[in-house]
């Protein structure tokens, strides 16, 4: 099993940054895909972006590209999501989460989420 806890999250003016952390323990593996999730109140969850364990391939939504920077540090186990240019929009509980591949399998762990808030 693997085990996520995000954590971050805050309060911060349109235009500012925050970086979020990942930090997963329990059974990992090589082949192992962490993602980024963001849900805002009623709306449907949404994929951010997501990064091999190697690093070497990293996928973004396009509403964030260009603005958030996903990367790894593996002797740390922890994932990060750099979030610059913050917009009132990127307001929403972000999670993250991991499968044991890239597109065709399911992110099965999860994190508890934590609240990001973009202030106009």
């Amino acid at each position: 099993q693997v085990q996520l806890v995000e954590s971050g999250g805050g309060l911060v003016q349109a235009g500012g940054s925050l970086r979020l952390s990942c930090a997963a323990s329990g059974r990992t593996f090589s082949t192992l895909n962490v993602g980024w999730f963001r849900q805002a109140p009623g709306k449907e969850r949404e994929f951010v972006g997501d990064i091999s364990w190697t690093g070497d391939n990293i996928n973004y939504a396009d509403s964030v590209k260009g603005r958030f920077t996903i990367s790894i540090d593996n002797a740390k186990t922890t994932v990060y999501l750099q979030m610059n240019s913050l917009k009132p929009e990127d307001t929403a509980v972000y999670y993250c989460a991991a499968r044991l591949g890239g597109p065709g399998y399911r992110f099965a762990y999860w994190g508890q989420g934590t609240q990001v808030t973009v202030s106009s």
